[in-house]
C-alpha cells in the first residue's frame, strides 16, 4: 500500500505538460512489491481528439540506453483500452530511469515521458518465512490493484496470526512456465503471490509440505487445506504452496515428514576400471557394412544374372514382329499379283476424259482399246 500511495504521490501528467511530459519520481523499497499504474484515460487526454471518443492507448516501457527492463521489473497490459502496469520488486538500491513511449493506437501520434525509480533500502527486518501461493482463477492484471492485494492479504493475516505480513512479490503464471488458457469463459493464467513474514509458519501450511498431501497432488486429487482463505474469491493451488525458511544458514523449502527408502542408497564406487569399446565398434561399424555388402550382392544378382529371361523374351518379341511384317508384305505382293492379273474392263468411272496439258477430249463410251492394264498416268499422256 505504501508503495503505491508513492507513486500516486505524483504530480498528475497534465500539469506539467508543456510541449512534452515531465519527468516522474517514484521510489519503491527493496524486498517489496512495487506497483505503478499507468493509467490509459489520463494519456487519452493528452492526444487531440476532434471526435470527442477516446483512443486505444499502448505503451513501450525500456532502461534508458537499453532495449529491456531491469530483470526485477514487469509490464503488462491485456489491451490498448485497458491500464498497463510496472509492476516488480527490487532487489537492491540504486537508481533506474525507465523511458517510456505512449502510442496512439489510431493517429499513430507518441509522446515520451521518463519514471525515475529511486528505489530505496528496505526499512523493516527481511521476512525469514517466505510462502508463494498459486491462484490459478485470477490474471496478474487483476492481482495488482490494491484493492484485490488487500483482499488476499487479509485472510492470510489472519491465519498466520500476526500482521506483520507484506507481499513481496507477484509473477504471472506464464513467467513460470505456465501455459496459455483456452478462450473460455473462466480461464485465467493464474498468478503466483509470494508473502513474507518474520513470524514462522502457520500449522495450516505445514501440512502442505507433508508426503501424504504430495502423493494427493501426484494422483490429480485436488486437496483442501486452510478453509480460513476459502471465504474469498481467490482459489489456491493447495499443490503448489512453497515455503521456504531463511532462519536457517541456507534457504532450503520446508518438508517434515521424509519419505522412507525401501533400501539404503549406495553410490557406485570411485574406482573404475578400463572399459573396452572395441565390441561397440564392431557393432556400430562392421554391422552396418555387412547389411550394405548383402544389399549390394543382392541388387547386383536382380541386375545382371536375371538378363536371360528378359533377353528371351525380347527375342520372342522381335520374332513376332518380324513374323507380322513379313504376312503382311506377302499379302500385299499377291495383291498387286491378283490385280496384274484380272481381265475385266475399267469402270467408266476411271476412265480419263479430259487430258490437262494436250486439251484433248476422249469419249468414255470409246472402248476401241482397253486401258486396264495401263497405269493411270501414263493413259494421261
Amino acid at each position: 500500500m505504501a508503495s503505491w500511495s508513492a507513486a500516486r504521490l505524483t504530480v498528475p501528467l497534465w500539469l506539467c505538460l508543456l510541449g512534452c511530459l515531465c519527468d516522474q519520481n517514484v521510489y519503491p523499497s527493496v524486498g517489496t512489491l512495487f506497483v505503478h499504474k499507468l493509467d490509459t484515460e489520463d494519456y487519452q487526454q493528452l492526444f487531440l481528439n476532434k471526435s470527442g471518443r477516446p483512443y486505444p492507448v499502448s505503451f513501450r516501457a525500456n532502461l534508458v540506453g537499453f532495449p529491456d527492463l531491469p530483470r526485477w521489473l514487469r509490464y503488462t497490459q491485456r489491451s490498448p483500452w485497458h491500464s498497463a502496469y510496472l509492476y516488480g520488486s527490487p532487489t537492491k538500491p540504486g537508481k533506474h530511469v525507465i523511458e517510456l513511449t505512449v502510442y496512439n493506437r489510431k493517429t499513430f501520434e507518441t509522446l515520451r515521458e521518463k519514471i525515475i525509480f529511486n528505489i530505496l533500502s528496505p526499512t523493516d527486518v527481511p521476512p525469514l518465512y517466505e510462502a508463494e501461493f498459486l491462484i490459478d482463477n485470477v490474471d496478474v492484471e487483476e492481482m495488482l490493484p490494491p484493492e484485490a492485494r488487500h483482499n488476499f492479504q487479509v485472510p492470510l493475516q489472519e491465519l498466520w496470526n500476526t500482521q506483520r505480513l507484506s507481499v513481496i512479490n507477484v509473477t504471472s503464471a506464464l513467467d513460470k512456465g505456465g501455459r496459455v488458457p483456452l478462450p473460455l469463459p473462466g480461464l485465467k493464467e493464474g498468478v503466483f503471490v509470494k508473502v513474507g513474514s518474520v513470524v514462522p509458519f502457520p500449522e495450516c501450511l505445514y501440512e502442505t509440505q507433508k508426503p501424504q498431501i504430495r502423493q494427493q497432488c501426484k494422483e490429480a486429487k485436488r486437496p483442501v487445506l486452510c478453509s480460513e482463505l476459502l471465504s474469498n474469491d481467490f482459489r489456491i493451488d493447495w499443490c503448489n504452496v512453497t515455503l521456504v525458511d531463511e532462519s536457517e544458514s541456507s534457504p532450503t523449502p520446508l518438508s517434515f515428514e521424509p519419505l522412507e527408502w525401501d533400501e539404503e542408497f549406495k553410490p557406485p564406487s570411485d574406482e573404475l576400471g578400463e572399459t573396452d569399446y572395441f565390441p561397440d565398434y564392431l557393432l556400430t561399424m562392421l554391422l552396418p557394412i555387412l547389411v550394405a555388402f548383402l544389399l549390394c550382392a543382392l541388387l547386383s544378382y536382380i541386375m545382371c544374372c536375371r538378363r536371360e529371361g528378359v533377353e528371351k523374351r525380347d527375342a520372342e518379341t522381335s520374332e513376332l514382329q518380324l513374323v507380322h511384317q513379313q504376312s503382311i508384305f506377302s499379302n500385299t505382293e499377291e495383291l498387286r499379283h491378283m490385280a496384274s492379273n484380272r481381265d475385266v474392263p475399267r469402270p467408266l468411272s476411271t476412265l480419263p476424259m479430259f487430258n490437262i496439258r494436250t486439251g484433248q477430249r476422249t469419249s468414255p463410251m470409246d472402248l476401241s482399246g482397253d486401258s486396264a492394264h495401263v497405269p493411270l498416268i501414263l493413259s494421261q499422256q
